[in-house]
């Protein structure tokens, strides 16, 4: 499915009551629908995660992409607070949840919202659309090669980001989570370690990892990108949100 769409800036309400920088879009048919929060990679807030919200909308959804970088990123390009909140160790938990529930509450408030929301993320956005599904009410949660939900970064690469497996109990909605055969972080050990948590916890979940693909496999403009894994990723997006999005 694909249509008009409407894309623009606009301001939303975040964690502590700031306001946060967000890109919305929109399909312009008059149908109800479900909506969609696209929590950005590491590299920040930039033309090819924007990209990703314009495709949601074109498909259907209402999606917003909140700027997590936004108190950052005064006067700098994408890439300098990308460095900038990199080098602070990453967006801290409790902030990004926050933003997080700004995006969905600002999502279920248009007039044309079902009343359903989901995440999807990628990369340090993966573990972040999951850890708001295990501290927020979500109807779904895409999470693309999240890192560290299991295990620690390694200590060289500046990151606070503590592993959060443990809050796979608290899981309010369905999981989709897609895969690498070849990637590091999550390498396939881990990603079989959250399956095992989550069964043991009972979640309705289903993860998929792709042979012959590495991290950031979903990313266009990089060499890490693959044809197939994509394809079929993106396939699984469609099927899952279309069943626990749509009315």
């Amino acid at each position: 499915m694909t249509g008009d769409l409407r894309a623009e800036t606009i301001m939303i309400t975040g964690h502590g009551g700031d306001e946060v920088e967000a890109y919305l879009s929109q399909p312009l048919d008059e149908g109800r629908h479900g909506a969609v929060v696209v929590i950005h990679h590491m590299p920040g807030y930039d033309d090819g995660t924007k990209e990703i919200t314009r495709k949601f909308a074109a498909h259907g959804y209402l999606a917003i992409c909140p700027n997590l970088y936004s108190r950052e990123s005064s006067g700098l390009s994408p890439e300098d607070a990308a460095a900038t909140v990199r080098a602070a160790g990453g967006v801290p938990d409790e902030r990004l949840v926050g933003d997080v529930d700004g995006a969905a509450r600002f999502l279920r408030s248009l007039d044309r919202s079902n009343g359903k929301v989901g995440t999807i993320g990628y990369c340090s956005g993966g573990r972040q659309s999951f850890l708001s599904a295990c501290s927020l009410q979500l109807d779904a949660t895409v999470d693309c090669y999240g890192a560290f939900v299991v295990s620690a970064p390694p200590e060289e690469t500046g990151l606070k980001a503590d592993p959060i497996v443990h809050l796979a109990e608290r899981l309010s909605c369905p999981l989709l989570g897609l895969f690498g055969s070849e990637d590091q972080h999550p390498s396939p050990e881990e990603t079989a370690e959250l399956e095992k948590v989550l069964a043991r916890h009972g979640k309705n979940f289903e993860l998929h990892t792709f042979e012959g693909a590495g991290h950031a496999f979903f990313a266009t403009e990089r060499p890490n990108y693959r044809v197939d894994a994509a394809r079929e990723g993106w396939s699984r997006v469609w099927e899952f949100f279309g069943r626990y999005l749509v009315e």
